[in-house]
């Protein structure tokens, strides 16, 4: 019986891509948010050490990576949260990130889930509870599927506010 790669491995096994769109408001109220919601504030490159790794390995090998996110405006504490670790923790570590507020993403026809696309062949689909708590991950590799999260991630990438550019309501 074959098991499934980790995201890591999908990761370290992309050749030209990884790309992440992000569609919900708040993720699992971890130690971190709670950390930040208090004003201690810290360094992410030092919190998460292993994605600014992970991310620039790939980053020095040619795989580009991308990171869109759907928020509501104006924008919720956790999204604040985002944003202001993003430069020291995504786009330190290489990532291009943007930012599209919900309302211009009506039009576009997006999965249900967050997904990872990795060299526009695999989706890997997050899946969470009501919470924001992830409860399992899905890897699909149906040509449909993935076409319509390549689709989809093309779309929003498209209307999206770079992260330098993007000010939070």
């Amino acid at each position: 019986m074959a098991t499934e790669p980790t995201f890591e491995a999908l990761f370290r096994s992309a050749q030209h891509s990884a790309c992440h769109l992000e569609m919900r408001d708040a993720y699992g109220l971890d130690d971190d948010y709670q950390e930040w919601t208090a004003g201690n504030r810290f360094d992410p490159a030092e919190r998460w050490p292993w994605w600014i790794d992970l991310v620039s390995a790939s980053v020095a090998r040619g795989v580009t990576v991308r990171r869109a996110r759907i928020v509501s405006e104006p924008i919720s504490s956790y999204v604040r949260y985002e944003h202001e670790l993003t430069s020291g923790h995504n786009v330190k570590a290489g990532e291009a990130v943007r930012w599209l507020p919900r309302r211009q993403a009506s039009s576009l026809a997006l999965p249900g889930n967050d997904f990872w696309l990795f060299d526009g062949t695999t989706a890997l689909f997050n899946h969470f509870a009501g919470d924001g708590t992830m409860t399992g991950e899905e890897l699909v590799t149906d040509p449909a599927v993935v076409e319509l999260c390549a689709s989809a991630f093309a779309a929003v990438w498209e209307r999206a506010t770079p992260h330098e550019e993007y000010k939070p309501v």
